[in-house]
């Protein structure tokens, strides 16, 4: 497209105050230390968005990992695996307890655990190898070598293509056997199996033979300490006199018991303990009969007496009544009781005498017995006493032989039991299923191999386009935009598709491009409360993102709509745009004190003014730094409705920052998949530390992949040789 421009010497478009519509004033400052820079976030729509960009990446690593699996298939040797299947029991214990024998059993995670690790090891294969006679087939082991290397090697090879199962629950392990060929692995994992169960029952005999053996050593030596020890408890025995009754109460003193001194003793004991009660009760007879009065055998023997008084007085009371106490017969009367009370008195008198001198003679009798074995215990006691000081050793003696005898029988009978055990011959492990040939490999497996390339294939591109994606760090979407940089996208522009014209596309409405810009003039309104802003830089962080264009037509936008115009190419390094009068431009207002109408050229739009760059200086931020550009802004903005600068990059330059300040209000630039996050998070913190107010982002140059349509590309070329605008108004013929 051919971007050199030129100006005619007229078009000018002054407006006084009153025709000045109600635009939005200059907004006010822009926050301070806002954080533009963010960390990406790999969402979703980032991840789709990833995807769709490198799609052809990602199917790349599937195709690539697909033919990965189809190779691997093709170059792997085919593999037979052989299963078995084998039961493990854990042994059971015979246990005597407070006399009473149960069965215990071993845990059993524990011991099939242990049996696992013992069907994995290298002394199963080695036995597994010699009673296969692997070492002799040169399938297995080749040819050359040693005996003892063959085997070896053999060994290896059987110990290398075992994998055991361990199971979660029961008592079943599985096993198989992996080898090239099948009739092999199928031999191999049977002779694993039988192998396995033949080298237990070889380690339960070698056990009970080196226990028998250790047993009848133990049980000789056990004997001659019994056989010595009870010749010691013999001889001290009849040195010292010491009879003992019984051999029951094993590691008893004789005092306890089993001695003749010790059974005399007990027996006067339980004579005297008899005799003591007999001689109490006695006593306590003899003194009640002392104390107490007349006795149940008094009243038996006077009992008559008694009547005969009982009567006589009777009637000695009924006569009273009749006769005085003084008549002869009363008189008789009471002579008669008298005698009767005299005579049960001295019966009565008779009858105690004669039965406390039985109970006193039944009491002396008792006590005379008491003491009689009180005196025999007395010297039996010291007897004992004597005998207990003599017993110590022979309780010594007698404990010796007590332990010696029960180990003794403890050895005899664990040796019988092992003498049993040896004898059955039992095994805790017995085959289920043997291993069967099998029908075919079960390695290569194509369709496990191609899921596993395209997972691989996959996971690869994913992760390659993650990481070129994030490596990249980019702005290419809206999203990007206000997550990266914290930023508003008030558009995005697509990249023109194909060569031709920039400037006849904006003057197609119905163009992508031009429909894009004007989405963006749209949203431009919105920015403030009081709609567009007065004056707007345009710019970006680098060279070739878009700005001078934009700037152009953004312009050419609102100019279509009636706005008045006024285009400022504030970019006196390289300048996009060029005038028919090359005397004319902003240079020269910055030198003097000329009118900004005496150096604004007109367009081939209608309503767009353009003030040209002019001469290019020497110093162009000395220039910028003054206050005449700030002036010229103000004056620019009472002749035209919007004043639009087109700017230098930020990176790099302190022109930027300088205009921003003067015109208050900035539209940041940023090419989609170009611009670098850093970068563009730099730029806008300087543009925000000038004091000017970021209306928002314009996204440029967006691929098909990022919107709905492509986008329009340039460069930002050397001032020699770039391209230019060209702003010649169209003049009718004739």
């Amino acid at each position: 497209m051919n971007r050199d421009l030129a100006l005619g010497p007229e078009g000018r478009h002054p407006v006084g105050p009153a025709d000045l519509p109600v635009l939005a004033t200059v907004g006010g400052d822009a926050p301070r230390g806002r954080l533009h820079h963010q960390v990406p976030q790999l969402d979703l729509a980032t991840l789709l968005r990833i995807v769709r960009e490198w799609r052809w990446l990602i199917l790349a690593a599937i195709v690539l990992g697909l033919a990965g699996g189809v190779i691997a298939t093709m170059m792997t040797t085919p593999l037979y695996r052989a299963s078995a299947t084998l039961e493990v029991n854990p042994p059971r214990f015979q246990v005597l307890e407070d006399g009473e024998g149960f069965e215990s059993q071993t845990s059993n995670w524990d011991f099939i655990a242990t049996q696992v690790g013992l069907l994995q090891s290298r002394a199963v294969a080695e036995r597994t190898a010699q009673d296969l006679n692997l070492a002799a087939n040169e399938k297995v082991v080749g040819s050359g070598g040693t005996i003892e290397e063959r085997l070896k090697r053999a060994t290896g090879v059987v110990a290398g293509g075992i994998s055991v199962q361990v199971p979660e629950e029961g008592t079943l392990v599985r096993y198989s056997y992996t080898s090239a060929d099948p009739h092999l692995a199928a031999a191999i994992a049977n002779g694993i199996g039988e192998s396995f169960i033949n080298a237990g029952l070889q380690r339960r005999f070698e056990s009970s033979a080196y226990a028998r053996q250790f047993l009848e050593r133990q049980i000789a030596k056990t004997r001659a300490d019994l056989e010595r020890s009870e010749r010691q408890l013999a001889q001290y025995a009849q040195a010292e006199g010491i009879i003992t009754l019984s051999s029951a109460g094993a590691g008893g003193s004789p005092e306890a018991g089993n001695s003749l001194q010790g059974e005399s003793l007990a027996a006067l004991n339980g004579a005297l303990a008899t005799a003591t009660a007999r001689r109490v009760a006695a006593e306590g007879a003899y003194r009640a009969a002392q104390s107490s009065g007349p006795t149940s055998d008094v009243n038996a023997s006077t009992q008559a007496l008694r009547q005969t008084r009982a009567a006589l007085e009777a009637e000695y009371s009924e006569k009273r009544t009749i006769m005085q106490p003084e008549h002869p017969e009363m008189i008789s009367l009471r002579t008669r009781i008298d005698a009767l009370g005299t005579q049960i008195a001295s019966e009565g008198a008779q009858v105690s005498a004669g039965r406390s001198n039985t109970l006193a003679q039944e009491y002396r009798a008792a006590l005379a017995a008491e003491r009689a074995l009180q005196g025999r215990v007395n010297a039996l006691k010291g007897q004992v006493l004597d005998l207990r000081g003599r017993s110590v050793r022979y309780g010594i003696l007698q404990r010796e032989v007590d332990t010696n005898r029960g180990l003794y029988d403890s050895l005899l009978q664990r040796y019988k039991q092992i003498g049993v055990a040896q004898n059955v011959g039992e095994t805790p492990v017995t085959i289920v299923d043997r291993a069967e040939v099998p029908g075919g490999p079960f390695k290569p497996n194509l369709p496990m191999n191609l899921l596993a390339g395209l997972a691989l294939g996959l996971v690869g591109g994913l992760g390659a386009a993650v990481g070129l994606e994030f490596l990249r760090d980019t702005i290419r979407t809206r999203d990007d935009m206000r997550s990266k940089l914290g930023l508003a996208c008030v558009g995005q522009i697509p990249k023109r598709a194909g060569k031709g014209d920039f400037v006849e596309d904006l003057k197609d409405p119905g163009s992508p491009v031009s429909e894009a810009y004007s989405a963006t003039a749209a949203a431009l309104r919105f920015t403030t409360a009081q709609g567009v802003p007065r004056s707007l830089m345009v710019t970006s962080t680098g060279a070739g993102e878009g700005k001078s264009s934009s700037a152009l037509a953004l312009a050419q936008n609102f100019a279509r709509r009636g706005t008045s115009v006024l285009l400022v190419d504030a970019d006196l390094r390289k300048p996009s745009f060029r005038a028919a009068n090359e005397d004319i431009g902003l240079t020269k207002l910055l030198t003097n004190d000329e009118e900004v109408l005496s150096h604004v050229a007109p367009t081939q739009f209608d309503n767009l003014s353009l003030l040209p760059c002019g001469p290019i200086p020497p110093n162009p931020a000395d220039l910028l730094s003054t206050g005449r550009f700030a002036m010229i802004i103000e004056e620019a903005m009472i002749h035209y409705q919007l004043v639009i600068v087109d700017a230098p990059p930020i990176i790099g330059l302190a022109d930027a920052p300088l205009i921003a300040h003067a015109c208050r209000n900035a539209l940041f630039v940023v090419e989609s998949g170009v611009t670098r996050t850093r970068q563009a998070a730099e730029a806008l913190n300087r543009l925000e530390a000038s004091g000017a107010s970021l209306v928002g982002g314009l996204l440029t140059k967006a691929t098909a992949g990022d919107a709905d349509y492509g986008y329009y590309h340039y460069r930002y070329g050397k001032l020699d040789s770039r391209e230019k605008i060209a702003m010649i108004p169209h003049h009718p013929e004739g």
